[in-house]
């Protein structure tokens, strides 16, 4: 604590409190009646009562009076209160002067409270400095403000002085001071109050170990947070929810439903913060049967309309998936709140990662789309979280049009220069193919996070802008800005794709010397790929020994792609092996080892890979492609015949295969797995000619105007056979198109892919 230096040393020395404060009651302020009340009106004014008058009509009649009683004040001063209107608390202060009422202690005290609550610290100092004697009350009043406006040093200076002048806390007291040592995250401060509220053997009193448990939460001390609550002999609601609360804040979700169980058991009623609390945790678990009788017991409770728990409930819903019920709930809110509209936006977003259907991913991001224009047209303004969420979708889409007008309005709204909507720009531009526009939004921020930084760079990889990856992160450096592990997968991956093997090597060991970070499966992963690029099969596989772990699936496949694509049938074979005891999942990987066994007549291999694949069952390759044109999303698989304008699009399709093959296209033999009706035996059959993105990419070229980019979103990698067409198509037709397959991002333009032909399946 360097900025209050002297508040231990005083807590030390000078806290001598005597064992009678302990008799002051344990969850309020100790009341003492100052000789000058009087609890009867002054007998010159025995018809007039506050309380039957009009508030304004009571203080202009008081302003014509020059003698009242001190008690007169109270209920004028408590609608001050209520209203907190600090002009009107100035005006009764200073006919309290006038009448010399200001001579009562206890109205002083009272006083300084209204001003603490209006806000006004400076005032209630001024009136508490000018009281001709100083009670509990008063001392702990004007912590209590200092406390609850933020300003914790200065309460516990109040404490000193409290101290210095003879006065000795209640337990009230030491709880505000715990709380102010909350506000400061003192754990250390918190620890000299605790031992002395040890020594006087309160440690037992409620709104002290409420405090207590709160203040070793906030600073991360679960075990004494929860060691205070078991310590209280007589627990409230505020101690139940402070105790769950606490395991939520600091992870541990379980023990805090037990110990709302327990809760339930001791016949303590919850509240709203309670259920409140308790569905969160329901929901890092996540715990839905749980939370749905949360829910019930919340209508028992009279709670079923509290926005705080419905909220708490939405996300709940949503967390689990269960998208149909949190609709319900939100659509029979009355009162919503941007935190609910950011709950939906979010979940619908969330249900484009959790499902494995692009059609429906795509449904999902429409409907989180239509969410964030509604709530516009509600006369909502959408916050940071708003902005984060909507452009994520539109990544998640590539709908580049739906994220520039996005874009539009967080410029208009003035959350342009927010950091989070900047790298969200950078983000969504970049999976859309416009890395033009994510440098343009990353040029305009005005701050710059090491996120930011990152973004940028993996951006310009992911695009094939390798310098320009590599001079940012130079650039990034001399700002003083600190990469981390992502950033130095951009890094790899831009020398990834410039074919950069020697400096991607220096920046790996830059990587772990320099910055001591040690590196993951993502790192190995750049370097195995840029061996492999290049045919250096040998130093791709004693890379791979020498990592600390097993490698992935991915960089396996992707070994076997390389040394069939080289001709290494050896090596390939041996990757292949090392590939089958990992047993994959990925449907995509068993069509690489069945090509390459078959491509060999290996068809014991070929055998030994579908009974693999039928104790893993492992499906059906799903084909997907889509792309959307005027919000609607159009979906093609392979062969498809069943939708608007086949028989133009399946025409056009044919004549662009036939100017393909006169600049020198050659359709290749590419394999799938089919499963026949009769048979519950997987084989091997050829593709036809109409893979699902030819199909989509014919679609956009009939349907958008001829100066729009072709974005696709496919469900699968790319096969060699789709990838060389797109490229010839890109060069006949001079679009840019840009396809999202299951691993990466493809740019075509003018015959060139930003992948370099090295992202495709086979």
């Amino acid at each position: 604590m360097a900025s209050f230096p002297s508040a231990s040393a005083a807590l030390i020395t000078t806290l001598k409190l005597q064992p009678q404060f302990k008799t002051h009651p344990p969850t309020s302020l100790p009341i003492e009646k100052s000789q000058g009340i009087s609890l009867q009106k002054s007998n010159y004014f025995t018809d007039l009562d506050p309380k039957n008058l009009d508030f304004r009509e009571t203080i202009s009649l008081t302003k014509q009076m020059t003698e009242l009683d001190s008690s007169f004040y109270f209920p004028l001063l408590q609608e001050c209160l209520d209203r907190t209107s600090f002009l009107d608390a100035q005006v009764i202060h200073g006919h309290a002067i006038k009448t010399g009422a200001h001579q009562d202690v206890f109205l002083m005290s009272f006083l300084v409270n209204v001003y603490a609550k209006c806000g006004r610290m400076e005032a209630a100092r001024k009136v508490f400095d000018k009281m001709p004697r100083r009670n509990v009350v008063g001392w702990t009043t004007l912590m209590v403000g200092y406390v609850q406006k933020m300003q914790p040093e200065n309460a516990i200076y109040v404490f000193q002085e409290m101290l210095y002048a003879g006065s000795y806390p209640s337990n009230y007291t030491l709880a505000v001071a715990v709380s102010a040592c909350t506000s400061m995250r003192s754990v250390k401060l918190g620890n000299q109050f605790h031992a002395y509220i040890i020594k006087y053997q309160i440690d037992f009193d409620t709104s002290i170990c409420n405090a207590l448990c709160s203040l070793y939460s906030k600073c991360g001390k679960l075990k004494l947070a929860l060691s205070a609550f078991r310590r209280i002999k007589e627990k409230n609601v505020v101690s139940w929810t402070a105790a769950i609360s606490a395991c939520g804040d600091n992870g541990d979700p379980m023990t805090g439903l037990r110990l709302f169980v327990d809760m339930l058991s001791e016949d303590t009623q919850p509240n709203e913060l309670t259920l409140s609390s308790v569905l969160s945790q329901c929901c890092e678990i996540p715990l839905l049967e749980l939370g749905t009788q949360v829910h019930s017991l919340s209508a028992k409770l009279g709670y079923q309309s509290n926005l705080r728990i419905r909220n708490s409930l939405l996300y709940l819903y949503l967390k689990c998936g269960c998208i149909d019920e949190a609709q319900i709930l939100f659509s029979g809110m009355d009162d919503v709140s941007l935190v609910s509209w950011n709950a939906m936006i979010a979940g619908h977003a969330q249900m484009m990662e959790l499902t494995k259907d692009n059609i429906s991913a795509c449904h999902y991001g429409i409907e989180a789309l239509k969410l964030f224009s509604e709530l516009h047209r509600f006369g909502m303004k959408p916050d940071l979280f708003t902005f984060s969420s909507a452009l994520c979708v539109c990544s998640r889409m590539v709908a580049l049009e739906q994220g520039e007008q996005i874009h539009a309005q967080a410029i208009k709204i003035g959350f342009l220069s927010e950091v989070v909507v900047g790298s969200s720009l950078i983000n969504m531009y970049n999976k859309c193919g416009s890395i033009e526009r994510a440098s343009k939004a990353f040029l305009e921020m005005s701050t710059r996070t090491m996120i930011s930084w990152t973004s940028m760079i993996t951006a310009f990889s992911q695009h094939g802008w390798s310098q320009q990856a590599l001079e940012l992160f130079e650039d990034m450096k001399l700002t003083g800005v600190r990469p981390n592990a992502v950033t130095f997968v951009g890094v790899l991956s831009a020398c990834r794709h410039a074919g950069m093997i020697s400096a991607a090597l220096t920046y790996f060991e830059i990587m772990q010397k320099e910055y001591k970070i040690m590196p993951v499966m993502d790192h190995y992963v750049c370097l195995v790929d840029l061996f492999v690029k290049f045919g250096r099969l040998d130093e791709a596989f004693n890379m791979i020994k020498k990592m600390d772990f097993e490698p992935s699936e991915y960089i396996l496949s992707n070994l076997v792609a390389g040394c069939r694509s080289h001709g290494n049938q050896e090596l390939g074979f041996q990757a292949a092996e090392q590939l089958l005891s990992h047993k994959p999942k990925d449907t995509e990987t068993y069509l690489l080892l069945l090509d390459m066994y078959h491509s060999v007549e290996r068809f014991e291999d070929v055998s030994r890979v579908k009974k693999i694949m039928k104790e893993e069952k492992v499906g059906k390759l799903n084909d997907w492609s889509w792309i959307s044109i005027k919000e609607r999303v159009y979906p093609f698989k392979p062969n498809d015949k069943e939708f608007p304008q086949s028989s133009l699009v399946y025409e056009s399709l044919e004549v662009l295969i036939f100017k393909a093959k006169n600049l020198g296209y050659e359709m290749l033999e590419t394999m799938e797995i089919s499963e026949e009706d009769k048979e519950e035996e997987e084989k091997i059959t050829s593709t036809s000619i109409y893979h699902s993105e030819k199909l989509a990419i014919t679609f956009g070229l009939e349907n958008l105007p001829s100066s729009s980019p072709i974005r696709v979103v496919k469900s699968t990698l790319m096969c060699r056979d789709g990838h060389d067409f797109v490229k010839y198509v890109s060069t006949l037709t001079g679009r840019e198109i840009i396809i999202k397959d299951s691993k990466r991002l493809h740019k075509f333009v003018n015959g060139q892919c930003s992948c370099g032909d090295f992202g495709v399946l086979f």
